[in-house]
């Protein structure tokens, strides 16, 4: 006996027709470099995203052919998202927060053939330029300056298409975007999505026990659209027609709470050292800001502190946390209170908030000790994570990692965590960041959250270094909130509340700023080389 359904191909043009012709009328709003807001519809996205793809293919692109982009959220990064892919070429986003030499690395490894860049970034992309063998160079006048020679002007470049696009027949299978990874051991790997894995993460992403997204919803994408598909919320939007407001370079929460009051925003996305401080800013003038009562974030690329979603929670916006990285797409858990928790207490239910969540669906993990048996699913036996699905990558382009992966096809995240019975995954750590004190292992995330409970504490990380007793011990170093004073004795008290006595840190170090890597994370690797020559008192 055979199926007798139709064999379609998954495919992204299949979400940008169906944008051009459902939803040509929804608005699509970008804040631009001088804060002036650029405001257009569907219905030009569309024939602009196609204007690129032709402009593409009569410049010369190949099916395979990659096109990076150096480029801010905003419209035309927008149209980019679809209009490469479209064409049959590989999206390629390149995060402009690297170092200049990472990036031109990241371009000459993937071979990129083509580049789009906003104006603003002209600067640094000259700081790479002799790094990498680019044909053309396209640069959107977000300023609306001249563009300088000998680069295209991205809107003259768009006026060589006729307007007579045909989309190109495309294998589900075939590459239609890429990421690297960002390379906090070793160099960037760069993972390599499908037209399939796209859609099939979009749809999973939009149910209701995903992220929960919507076509009347109004979505202000925070997280980079160079990071991981900016979690794939364009390939979402788009295929819902959702009206999309993008904050350009401006990223700041005094710039983004006008946008979210003034556009009325229901869902926002971004990383956990976004919404910290604007929660503060927003506690701190309760009646200035006129949020919709429907707004809600999705949080994810660390862990998010308890008292982070506590806090929210009381000016009445939900915080929805999820895990995954590069090599998921990157959605791969969504932290919700499911109908098996109708009877948890409030100090429960926000304790369940605060772990990564259960897996999506299509989504499977595990929890692997040292030993190479699978833990079992108690919500205290930790192990490495690792996960298997139709969106997890199975290797990395033109770079073998074998490492990185099982003998039976898992992916190996590197991070620790346990799972509970419901199947909530609680990362502890990342196996390169677990502190080992005496034999025993202290987790560094699960210390950060608390001290960020605080009430003084506005940001914390903590670290192992050297110890001539104990081989490691923990060390705290913290950014006290504006105005906000609190001495290494109050963050020990507070901490004892929670953790038994060798799990506390013994020295606590007070900065102005912690440093990050470029997608918003604490840079421990520089805080370990800053700390390593600590010098702990005799005893």
């Amino acid at each position: 006996m055979k199926s007798t359904m139709m064999s379609v191909a998954l495919n992204l043009s299949h979400f940008l027709e169906r944008a051009g012709t459902l939803f040509a009328g929804q608005e699509i709003i970008s804040r631009l470099p001088d804060k002036s807001l650029h405001r257009y519809t569907y219905a030009d996205f569309y024939r602009r995203a196609r204007l690129l793809a032709e402009a593409l293919q009569r410049a010369g692109l190949e099916r395979g052919d990659r096109v990076a982009t150096l480029m801010w959220n905003h419209y035309a990064h927008y149209e980019t998202y679809f209009g490469a892919i479209v064409a049959g070429g590989v999206l390629h986003t390149l995060n402009l927060r690297l170092a200049p030499e990472e990036i031109g690395y990241i371009a000459s490894h993937a071979r990129d053939r083509f580049l789009i860049v906003d104006d603003i970034l002209l600067p640094l992309f000259e700081q790479f330029r002799e790094q990498v063998d680019l044909e053309r160079v396209i640069v959107v006048p977000l300023t609306g300056k001249p563009v300088p020679d000998p680069y295209e002007d991205y809107e003259k470049f768009l006026q060589t298409a006729t307007g007579q696009f045909t989309y190109p027949e495309m294998d589900e299978n075939e590459p239609c975007a890429m990421c690297y990874t960002s390379g906090t051991t070793g160099r960037p790997k760069g993972v390599v999505y499908s037209h399939r894995s796209q859609v099939l993460h979009s749809l999973v992403q939009a149910m209701p026990d995903g992220i929960g997204m919507c076509g009347n919803d109004v979505i202000l994408p925070v997280v980079p659209m160079f990071h991981a598909n900016a979690w794939g919320i364009p390939y979402t939007a788009v295929m819902l027609g959702a009206k999309m407001v993008f904050p350009g370079p401006h990223l700041h929460p005094e710039d983004l709470l006008p946008l979210l009051e003034n556009e009325q925003v229901t869902l926002s996305c971004g990383v956990p050292t976004i919404w910290l401080p604007m929660v503060q800013m927003i506690a701190a003038h309760p009646d200035r800001w006129k949020l919709s009562p429907k707004l809600r974030l999705t949080v994810g690329g660390s862990a998010v502190p308890e008292a982070m979603i506590r806090a929210y929670a009381a000016i009445g916006i939900e915080v929805l946390q999820g895990w995954g990285m590069t090599e998921t797409s990157p959605l791969a858990t969504i932290s919700k209170v499911t109908a098996q928790q109708a009877g948890l207490s409030d100090d429960q239910r926000f304790a369940t908030l605060a772990k990564q969540g259960y897996p999506l669906p299509l989504v499977d993990v595990r929890i692997v000790g040292d030993d190479d048996v699978q833990a079992p699913w108690d919500g205290q036996t930790t192990g490495e994570v690792q996960v298997h699905g139709p969106w997890i990558t199975g290797s990395y382009h033109a770079q073998p990692a074998p490492e990185n992966f099982t003998r039976d096809g898992w992916l190996r995240t590197g991070d620790v965590a346990s799972i509970d019975a419901l199947g909530y995954l609680k990362i502890s750590d990342r196996t390169k960041d677990l502190i080992k004190s005496g034999g025993e292992w202290i987790s560094s995330v699960d210390l950060e959250n608390a001290i960020m409970g605080h009430p003084a504490v506005q940001e914390a990380a903590v670290i192992a270094v050297p110890h001539p007793k104990w081989s490691e011990r923990p060390l705290a170093v913290i950014v006290l909130r504006p105005g906000a004073t609190a001495a290494a004795s109050d963050i020990r008290a507070h901490l004892s509340k929670q953790f038994v006595k060798w799990m506390v840190p013994d020295a606590y170090v007070f900065v102005n700023a912690i440093p990050r890597t470029s997608t918003g994370k604490f840079l421990k690797t520089k805080l370990r080389e800053q700390y390593r020559d600590w010098q702990w008192p005799e005893s």
